[in-house]
């Protein structure tokens, strides 16, 4: 069987049915992360989350597919019970980038996919949207640590459209969108003219390219794949002001979090995951519950414009093969 001019094999690579089929019929399929699973929060608020947040994709006419590496077979889509193994196996699943995944699947290991994973096997299966909380970036201090998320390279190559809350608020966003630029990946923000702030909605950063309807964002998703661009698309979608934490309450949490990472030389993988949970505990859990109201919003946008996308690139082929 060919999907997106791959050849699925069984196991080789595990697409779930409901899943296979819409991507055979060109209908809309949200792709997911796993390490939001394994890593973000702890069992079973997890596993409530990641339910709730497919339930929220399905409610808006669109088929989940979350993402993961389970036994060393990647998998395009879980059941229930495999989404319950991963939140049960928790941060015993290894975080897993692009680069890690020879590695997870020649073990037969478990791997929790990250951004730029995710965005790998979506796009190997033809998913053109893919639905998280915020992306990796460069870090603070990266000009002396070259520490850059594999993210930003993956979307620099990676034809996949990224809806996100922005960046983690725990980076550097101007460094981050700089080398974005670098790499060529169009930014887009949602109904504003500023970059959003993961777990606020203002950056002080604004962006060239304002969406302010779903089939705004299907039309510069389908544009960058009909001219074959290579690169991802970022669309950046605002938390919910309800649900917007403090900026200053957050901010100094953030440099708090950031000084003990350096006097634990935490660095690499670790950090990311290091700096989101001492955050939480900084600020009495404020933060992960802003984080899990913006997945589910962003999983509800981005919803809507794979509903939007599906229809549009319907009505294109309609109109090609009519001709």
């Amino acid at each position: 069987m060919n999907i997106n001019g791959y050849k699925w094999e069984k196991g080789h690579l595990k697409i779930a049915t409901d899943v296979r089929n819409a991507l055979l019929n060109g209908d809309a399929v949200v792709a997911l992360e796993s390490t939001i699973i394994s890593h973000g929060m702890p069992y079973p608020q997890n596993l409530h989350t990641a339910k709730e947040v497919e339930a929220i994709i399905r409610e808006n006419g669109t088929i989940p597919a979350t993402i993961a590496i389970l036994d060393g077979v990647p998998c395009i889509g879980l059941s229930n019970e495999e989404l319950e193994k991963l939140a049960k196996l928790g941060t015993k699943a290894q975080k897993t980038a692009r680069r890690d995944i020879a590695h997870v699947v020649a073990i037969c290991g478990n791997g929790a996919t990250t951004v730029s994973a995710t965005m790998f096997f979506a796009s190997m299966v033809g998913i053109p949207i893919f639905v998280t909380g915020g992306i990796g970036g460069v870090h603070r201090y990266g000009e002396q640590t070259m520490d850059i998320s594999s993210d930003l390279t993956e979307l620099g190559k990676t034809p996949v459209a990224v809806i996100s809350a922005g960046i983690k608020s725990i980076l550097d966003i101007t460094k981050t969108l700089e080398y974005l630029e670098t790499q060529g990946v169009t930014v887009g923000a949602y109904k504003t003219n500023e970059f959003p702030a993961f777990f606020t909605e203002s950056s002080g950063c604004e962006v060239s390219c304002r969406l302010d309807t779903p089939e705004e964002c299907a039309r510069l998703i389908n544009a960058n794949l009909t001219f074959r661009l290579g690169t991802g698309t970022l669309i950046a979608v605002p938390i919910p002001k309800e649900h917007s934490a403090s900026g200053n309450l957050i901010e100094v949490a953030t440099q708090k979090a950031l000084k003990e990472a350096r006097d634990k030389n935490v660095v690499g993988n670790s950090a990311t995951p290091f700096l989101l949970a001492r955050v939480n505990e900084l600020t009495e859990g404020a933060s992960l519950a802003a984080n899990i109201a913006l997945v589910k919003n962003n999983a509800l946008i981005g919803a809507q414009i794979a509903v939007s996308l599906a229809k549009l690139r319907h009505t294109s082929f309609t109109r090609r093969s009519a001709l």
